[in-house]
């Protein structure tokens, strides 16, 4: 997994809980790292797991809550780093059905061995989307996440319904509309 994931990830924790929260998450979790990031290096996704896990016993806050929220607060990131990648689409159904054929290709050349996860377009029309998640990671409230400040940086609401294929979240089926509208199951 890429530092800036795990750099955005301790930054999160310090703005929203503390610095001495993030000592002793790194300090539980027994990282290989021993918690150094760059935002250019690789690391085991495994530490991410157990940053995780520790922040979530530590906060008593839900796995699933604290990957959504980290999801919210690492969009700014993206828009920051790739800027002319949203400025390439204007509307967000546009940008979410592009993800795997055009905005993944381009992260894996600025990112060259990133893990990411595979998005599967099943339907789209103007006013909605379903796409299915792969991840073994299982950090489909992250994408949950982006999906939604994606909608919010083109200034429109959105519905996004998720369904969980495979009980551990490898595969999840995403139904996103334009707010005020039912997505369309056929």
């Amino acid at each position: 997994m890429k530092g800036i994931v795990f750099t955005g990830f301790l930054d999160m924790v310090e703005k929203k809980f503390g610095i001495e929260v993030v000592d002793h998450i790194i300090t539980e979790s027994k990282l290989q790292s021993e918690g150094v990031y760059t935002s250019v290096g690789t690391y085991d996704f495994v530490e991410m797991q157990s940053l995780l896990v520790n922040l979530s016993k530590k906060v008593a806050i839900p796995l699933d809550d604290l990957i959504y929220n980290y999801g919210l607060y690492f969009f700014d990131t993206l828009v920051t780093i790739h800027p002319g990648i949203f400025a390439l689409y204007k509307d967000p159904i546009e940008l979410l059905s592009s993800i795997e054929n055009h905005i993944h290709v381009q992260v894996r050349k600025l990112y060259p061995g990133a893990e990411l996860p595979t998005f599967k377009i099943i339907k789209k029309h103007e006013d909605e989307l379903e796409i299915l998640y792969f991840s073994e990671r299982a950090m489909y409230m992250f994408a949950k996440a982006l999906m939604e400040k994606t909608f919010e940086h083109y200034d429109q609401d959105s519905q996004i319904q998720l369904e969980k294929i495979e009980n551990n979240g490898t595969k999840v089926r995403f139904l996103i509309s334009k707010k005020n509208g039912t997505y369309q199951k056929n």
